[in-house]
């Protein structure tokens, strides 16, 4: 009796003790979540420069964040340089044409600073303006409107010219304009933070920090209904029409679109754009063109062409220029604005009315075109350098 009692005892505590052991293995299946990898994923950002300038924040160099860190981006350039915008792995870049901005850690990244030195052309309907690295400006060619009346701008950055006006955009963000005045375009008096200026035959626009864009002038084609624009990086003004590059490499534009100058809604991938009377143009990475608009004259024929680092758009014609330094054109050559074939050594091109110009890496200056108002032999005396 003793044993069987014995036996029941042992068999009584082995089940309690089974039971135990699943409850236990249960509790800890329901309690306890599958194992996962939980560290925290961090990402490497390479920063670089180009001359003329560097990096201040978060300096130059490798550094190395926790995924999603969004970093500030402050890139300072040196005297008579101007900042010219991020290349690389920009997709997470809040702005690309802003010296001041941040990135988000999202992946490995390698970004470059890009400067230029302070000096700029710009071309008008009779015109041609140059931009000195002391931030003084020239003028020379119709000054009817008084659009030459610059001797006296100062601390200047960008230019820019319209049919009969000229604008500059200064190192505080603010804007001067001379020229002009029947619709209003150089109303720009009480502009602030603006960091890109464009100008069209009759209307004036600008480029806030924030990626907005502000215009004054003529508005009859509705080229001036930009206040709804967010995200952009880069502006264009053509005859009636405005544009703007967005920073996913998109482009909107509004106005006059009775030649197809704005159909530029399936446009991907586009990192520079110009506007001339009646045609718009983009330029891709990979150097090549595509052009919307007015062709009666040939100048959206740029299907051809290669190797274009930066591109202008006059009134009737179109111009290149390509990363060894020599330039294209066509369109209309009435006036021999599109002989550039001679053309080496050049660092920008600028094309207005009849005529085109071209800066030399020397600050010197070249030109072909109408010249009935010295617009082009006016300018062949000049040196940006200071």
């Amino acid at each position: 009796m003793k044993t069987i009692l014995s036996l029941r005892k042992h068999h009584y505590v082995a089940r309690v003790s089974i039971f135990l052991v699943t409850v236990a293995l249960i509790g800890g299946m329901v309690s306890c979540a599958p194992y996962t990898n939980t560290a925290p994923s961090y990402y490497t950002i390479t920063i670089a420069s180009t001359a003329g300038g560097s990096v201040t924040t978060p300096g130059e160099g490798n550094h190395t964040y926790l995924a999603g860190k969004v970093v500030n981006l402050v890139a300072a350039p040196n005297t008579s340089y101007l900042f010219a915008g991020w290349t690389g792995d920009v997709g997470t870049i809040g702005n690309v044409s802003a010296a001041t901005t941040y990135i988000t850690m999202n992946n490995t990244y390698s970004i470059t600073a890009n400067f230029v030195r302070r000096y700029d052309l710009a071309a008008g309907y009779q015109h041609t303006v140059g931009l000195k690295t002391d931030g003084t400006v020239v003028a020379q060619g119709l000054n009817d409107y008084g659009q030459c009346d610059v001797t006296d701008w100062t601390n200047i950055i960008r230019i820019a010219c319209g049919k009969f006006h000229t604008v500059g955009l200064k190192t505080d963000g603010t804007v001067v304009a001379v020229g002009s005045n029947i619709s209003g375009q150089c109303d720009v008096g009480n502009w602030t933070n603006i960091i890109r200026i464009a100008a069209g035959d009759g209307h004036t626009v600008g480029l806030c920090a924030n990626g907005t864009v502000v215009a004054v002038g003529d508005n009859t084609s509705g080229d001036c209904d930009v206040g709804n624009w967010t995200g952009i990086i880069q502006i264009a003004a053509g005859g009636s029409h405005t544009v703007g590059l967005k920073s996913n490499g998109s482009v909107v534009a509004v106005g006059d679109n009775t030649s197809g100058d704005c159909d530029v809604g399936n446009w991907t991938g586009i990192i520079q754009i110009a506007a001339g009377y009646y045609h718009t143009l983009g330029l891709t990475p990979n150097g090549n063109l595509v052009a919307v608009g007015d062709n009666a004259s040939g100048q959206c024929d740029v299907g051809n062409w290669t190797g274009i680092m930066q591109l202008s758009a006059g009134g009737w014609h179109t111009v290149g220029l390509k990363s060894n330094g020599s330039v294209v054109a066509v369109g209309a050559n009435a006036s021999g604005q599109c002989d550039v074939g001679g053309w080496t050594g050049i660092v920008q091109v600028a094309a207005g009315g009849f005529h085109t110009v071209g800066l030399k890496a020397d600050g010197t200056v070249v030109a072909v075109g109408d010249d009935s108002e010295w617009q082009c032999s006016g300018v062949i005396g000049w040196h940006l350098l200071g």
